[in-house]
């Protein structure tokens, strides 16, 4: 038991330095990529929480989550690609 909780501490350390690298960091993809390891530490987190806690319920939390951060991702990304993806095209674009 208390291996695990000392497996919850790591996990917020790894989690509370993922913060600091998406708030200081140096490019827009070095902040995605913090955000995305800080979603991965946080479903770590949550399943590790529920063993501890005896809630197998916890994991279908943590499993959403996942797909909710991994679809963000995408989104940001795509968004970075493309950012006028969704504007209505003006005249001048539809002729050429």
């Amino acid at each position: 038991m208390m291996l695990l909780v000392g497996a919850m501490a790591a996990v917020l350390v790894t989690m509370i330095l993922g913060l600091v690298r998406a708030v200081r960091g140096p490019t827009v993809f070095d902040r995605i990529l913090a955000v995305n390891a800080f979603g991965t530490a946080t479903v770590i987190f949550i399943c590790l929480h529920g063993f501890v806690n005896e809630r197998p319920d916890f994991l279908d939390l943590a499993l959403v989550y996942a797909l909710m951060n991994f679809i963000g991702t995408l989104a940001v990304l795509k968004y970075l690609h493309a950012p006028n993806l969704g504007a209505l095209a003006t005249d001048e674009e539809v002729d050429s």
